[in-house]
């Protein structure tokens, strides 16, 4: 990583016309508006971006936003990544609409510290611009902002732009970046081809490390992708930090395939999803005094997307004043690759103003407004950042046993984060792990999986009382159908190990007080079936008549010429009949004498060789050419050398 790849992302904010662009230019010598439209009309449409040096070594990105009421979704999108805020108010104008609702923006996504920019001094007297900032301060006052330092500038003169520098080192300095652990993810805010390297896209890497080489996914699509190389601001790097404004090269994919506001994730992070439980807080709008009511259309602004949605209070509240907070489900036409702690912003359906906005707390919940007081301790503990209540609650919400993937699913914790917690809750005795698996449980909930599958197994003996047991698949469904194979697995060798159930050689489940009474069953089977085919020697009956001269069900009869065959004191001939290991070994004696010193000879020859018939001679001659003891040559046979 270069040394001098900036440390942080600088956004603007402000109303239309109050020289954010032009103070950018001034500033960093780019100017941010690259589009024939946006020059011609004098106005920011799309982001622009840029690099700021303030000396000593120490540089910002900066992300420039549109002004215009209409282009409130793009500064969104670019204020989404931002880690401090430069608000431009022009001082001869004052404050305007779009100033107060990009300072609204700018609280809801969690900016914590803003430079105020009193652009176009020129323009205007000392006592003017005294009372511009006294107007400026008093409406900073309720805003998390107040101390925020404000600084007269020119960027036509040049007045006052050495010491904005210094009070954007400074405030550099105080700042901490925005960035969380985790895998890649990064917004993309712009995406275009470059010839000779093929599709680009940029964005501001929110978590995770984006190196050359590496493998991503693209959400919502889920199109796979490898970075073919790595900019930030211009200078290629090997790997792109957490934080920084960045260019990505992709392979494989073209500009029709990812879109702005598309996400560049990690090849197994979470799918998109359709809603999301959320802390909201409504601050309503000028000329807007109605309070949220449950079930209202918003325009709903995450990362550089924003999609239609509707906001659902939770346990039957009906409606949100301005000023209040409270947990809700945002229900989406669209899909969003959201994640726990993600900044949201919602703008009412029509006429289109900021009204409110939040923290994403579950990405993937129930469809449900309906909270527990489980649910909502997970909820609360999730807004207050606290791992090991997160971990403690979602682990008691689990209604079956968790590894650390599905705790971290349930959760919203990196699987890191989960295996942590996970292991503290085995050492508080909460977690309890499950034998041969990574999976934990509670202990009531072992005790209740004991009781289910050892009912479970007594009823299917009681069904069937020659079984000896029944597949896991099928006690699976009948015990805990939502369980996954592996999850289940987990269960029965907790039962096993509890006493509650058996697991035979074969796989089969049984409980351990049938086991003998079976076991028995099937020795004496096992008996009758080996004496039958001893006496009929070379001549054995048919499967079928086998069975039925046994007198043994057939499920019981099966099993046991199974474990007779496994012993080696029988053996299956095609799908015809099994004969006694013995009278067969006399059978392959006779043709092997007969095919002695290189000789050769016809199935008839063979079959009286053996002195059988023909129904028995043409499945045992298949059988011997299987084994590679005799091979066939036309309608001849020879001994393998």
């Amino acid at each position: 990583m270069s040394e001098s790849a900036p440390s942080l992302v600088l956004g603007t904010a402000g109303h239309i016309d109050h020289g954010k662009s032009a103070l950018v230019k001034a500033l960093t010598g780019v100017d941010p508006d690259r589009l024939d439209a946006e020059k011609q009309r004098g106005i920011t449409i799309e982001l622009g971006f840029a690099r700021l040096d303030l000396g000593d070594g120490l540089s910002v990105g900066v992300v420039d936003v549109p002004g215009h009421e209409r282009f409130v979704r793009q500064m969104i999108a670019g204020a989404s990544g931002i880690d401090l805020a430069l608000l431009c108010i022009a001082a001869d104008d004052g404050i305007m609409p779009q100033t107060r609702e990009h300072l609204a923006v700018l609280e809801l996504l969690g900016i914590d510290r803003c430079v105020v920019a009193l652009t176009k001094a020129d323009l205007v007297d000392d006592d003017w611009l005294k009372l511009v900032k006294n107007d400026v301060a008093a409406c900073l006052a309720t805003t998390p902002y107040k101390d925020a330092p404000i600084v007269a500038v020119s960027s036509v003169t040049g007045q006052g732009l050495d010491e904005l520098k210094d009070v954007l080192a400074d405030a550099v300095e105080k700042t901490t970046r925005r960035t969380r652990r985790g895998d890649i993810r990064l917004p993309v805010d712009r995406v275009f081809t470059i010839k000779g390297a093929g599709t680009v896209v940029t964005g501001t890497l929110w978590s995770g490390i984006a190196a050359a080489g590496e493998e991503i996914k693209v959400l919502p699509g889920g199109k796979r992708s490898r970075i073919r190389s790595v900019q930030v601001h211009g200078e290629e790097v090997e790997a792109a930090q957490p934080g920084h404004r960045v260019a990505l090269n992709l392979n494989q994919i073209g500009t029709d395939e990812i879109s702005p506001g598309d996400f560049i994730a990690a090849p197994d992070a979470p799918e998109a999803s359709d809603r999301f439980d959320a802390y909201l807080t409504y601050l309503g709008a000028p000329e807007w005094d109605r309070p949220l009511e449950s079930g209202m259309r918003v325009h709903v602004a995450h990362g550089t997307r924003e999609v239609i949605g509707r906001v659902l209070l939770m346990n039957r509240q009906k409606t949100l004043e301005r000023g209040q907070g409270a947990y809700a489900q945002i229900r989406l036409d669209e899909d969003l690759p959201i994640a726990w702690q993600d900044r949201f912003v919602i703008r009412s359906f029509s006429p289109v103003h900021v009204i409110g906005g939040g923290t994403v707390l579950r990405a993937h919940p129930r469809r449900t407004t309906n909270l527990t007081d489980s649910d909502k301790a997970l909820l609360d503990a999730l807004r207050a950042g606290d791992e090991a209540n997160v971990a403690r609650a979602a682990f008691e919400l689990a209604t079956l046993p968790v590894d650390a993937p599905r705790l971290a699913a349930l959760s919203g914790l990196d699987e890191a984060s989960a295996t942590r917690e996970l292991e503290a809750l085995q050492q508080d005795g909460v977690a309890k792990p499950l034998p041969e698996s990574n999976y934990y449980t509670s202990a009531s909930f072992i005790q209740k999986a004991d009781a289910r599958i050892e009912r479970a197994l007594l009823d299917f003996h009681e069904a069937e009382p020659t079984e000896v047991g029944i597949t896991k698949e099928a006690l699976r469904r009948r015990c805990f159908p939502q369980a996954d194979a592996a999850c289940f697995d987990a269960l029965v060798a907790q039962a096993a190990s509890d006493g509650k159930a058996t697991v035979t050689a074969r796989g089969l489940i049984s409980h351990p007080s049938a086991s003998g009474a079976t076991q028995q069953l099937e020795a004496e089977a096992v008996d009758k079936l080996a004496a039958i085919l001893s006496e009929a020697g070379v001549t054995p009956p048919m499967t079928e008549d086998l069975i039925g001269e046994s007198g043994l069900d057939s499920s019981l009869a099966y099993r046991a010429l199974g474990h007779l065959e496994d012993e080696g004191r029988i053996q299956q001939i095609g799908q015809s009949f099994y004969i006694d290991c013995t009278a067969l070994a006399q059978l392959e004696a006779a043709v092997r004498a007969r095919l002695a010193d290189g000789a050769t000879a016809s199935a008839a020859e063979l079959k009286e060789a053996m002195q059988t018939s023909r129904k028995y001679a043409i499945p045992l001659l298949e059988y011997f050419d299987g084994r590679q003891i005799t091979r066939r040559e036309g309608d001849l046979r020879r001994l393998n050398s």
